[in-house]
């Protein structure tokens, strides 16, 4: 095996609307990716408007300036477009938006931590490249492009089998330390997708048996490295992370290794914990209740 290098970096400044790849990347002070999830929309009860709650969303396309400093976004419905700078008076970007979704939304902004799918763990997903290609397999009329978007992680490694990055969690309450070149992260655990997954991540069309296949396929492949313990259902893919307490400040690379703090040789002889084996059943109503990207 070769050693585990990180071979993509992606962000995703406004949350559920497409990303930016980036050579490298700063964490902020709650030890996300700097500008991840920095702009999330919410509608006027102050929920969040996101792909699970607004299948909408997946037609809107924006565009990013390599400094990710300013954003342009496009409807391509209307020939209209819109261009935002990211510390301009957020007002009329909110009106254009309003416009398209019918309704108003205000635009907030987090610039120490984002808005993080899971708040327990605001690290960077991680997710390997072969993890990627395997799910693609699942699905003929995929290609790992098309996966890589529906899975929006942002750390993408080779040099690693399929499912490496389940190295990355063990039992309930245990943390695995690990390393992007010089910085500190602590994995969580596996990421439960929620249905937005289960949709083109630009047409919004899904996939009627997306959850189950995904599900089934992990059940039946699951490496003897992951915890099982960890498996309440098996709709889980990439991994969550977060920073340790007191982390240094740092940057992280495309061609940063990763290490592990305990070789992953010595975390495959040891799970913390064991579910039998077995599939896990997923209706659309459990979907509701996963985490949205």
């Amino acid at each position: 095996m070769n050693e585990p290098r990180v071979a993509r970096l992606r962000v995703y400044p406004f949350k559920s609307l497409p990303g930016a790849d980036v050579p490298a990347s700063t964490l902020t002070r709650a030890g996300s990716l700097w500008r991840d999830r920095e702009f999330a929309l919410f509608d006027e009860a102050g929920v969040c408007v996101n792909a699970k709650r607004e299948p909408a969303i997946h037609a809107l396309r924006v565009s990013f300036d390599d400094a990710l400093t300013r954003a342009e976004f496009s409807n391509p419905g209307t020939s209209e477009g819109f261009r935002f700078a990211f510390d301009d008076d957020p007002r009329a970007l909110e009106s254009w938006l309003g416009a398209y979704f019918g309704k108003p939304v205000a635009l907030r902004r987090n610039d120490t931590g984002g808005f993080p799918d899971d708040p327990r763990a605001p690290g960077p997903t991680v997710v390997s490249a072969a993890t990627l290609a395997a799910v693609a397999s699942w699905f003929p009329e995929f290609d790992v492009a098309n996966v890589r978007a529906r899975l929006r992680a942002n750390v993408e490694i080779d040099g690693v089998p399929a499912f490496w990055e389940d190295h990355l969690f063990a039992g309930p309450g245990v943390t695995v330390p690990f390393r992007i070149g010089d910085a500190a992260f602590e994995g969580v655990n596996p990421c439960a997708r929620c249905i937005v997954p289960s949709r083109d991540a630009e047409s919004g069309v899904p996939t009627s048996d997306f959850a189950k296949r995904v599900s089934d396929r992990r059940a039946a492949t699951l490496p003897a490295w992951a915890d099982r313990s960890r498996f309440d259902h098996f709709y889980r893919l990439a991994v969550n992370t977060q920073s340790p307490p007191n982390a240094k400040p740092a940057t992280i690379r495309v061609g940063d290794a990763i290490s592990l703090a305990v070789s992953a040789d010595a975390l495959a002889g040891g799970p913390a914990g064991a579910l039998a084996a077995g599939t896990a059943s997923l209706d659309s109503g459990a979907l509701g209740t996963l985490q949205t990207s």
